[in-house]
């Protein structure tokens, strides 16, 4: 009997704070792969990116971009920037609070949400990127 199964997808992203609704591929992900109950983890590669829920709205995407920009705001002359003088010491420390990945169950073959609670990417580099999140499902398959 199968108990995990593994899928990437990547995702381009714009430069600065942007954020992608990554809901509905996570959500063909556990359907495609006859996953029917147990986790699935969205993990998002690079230090400068990170993966948390929220309502996907323009308004909370707006707040939480003005948020990181209070926590850490691009212009200040972070330690990072004495390492490799690429301007993006705030894109780091940014993404470490939120963290790369996050672990939601899964049951009846569908992921446990909230009505108003989406998964999102957030790409928080001053440079645009090419985002690849890997998704791995652990529990019973149909």
């Amino acid at each position: 009997m199968k108990i995990t199964a593994t899928d990437t997808f990547s995702i381009h992203m714009e430069a600065g704070f942007s954020v992608a609704d990554i809901t509905g591929k996570i959500s063909d992900f556990v359907e495609k792969s006859g996953f029917e109950e147990g986790t699935v983890n969205i993990f998002a590669k690079g230090s400068t990116a990170s993966v948390t829920t929220t309502e996907y709205e323009p308004g909370t995407v707006k707040d939480i971009r003005q948020l990181f920009q209070q926590l850490a705001p691009e212009g200040k002359n972070y330690e990072h920037h004495k390492t490799w003088d690429d301007g993006n010491g705030h894109s780091h420390l940014q993404a470490s609070v939120l963290g790369p990945s996050i672990t939601i169950p899964v049951q009846n073959g569908k992921i446990l949400t909230g009505t108003w609670q989406q998964v999102i990417l957030i790409n928080h580099d001053v440079r645009e990127r090419k985002r690849t999140v890997v998704l791995t499902a652990i529990g019973n398959f149909y």
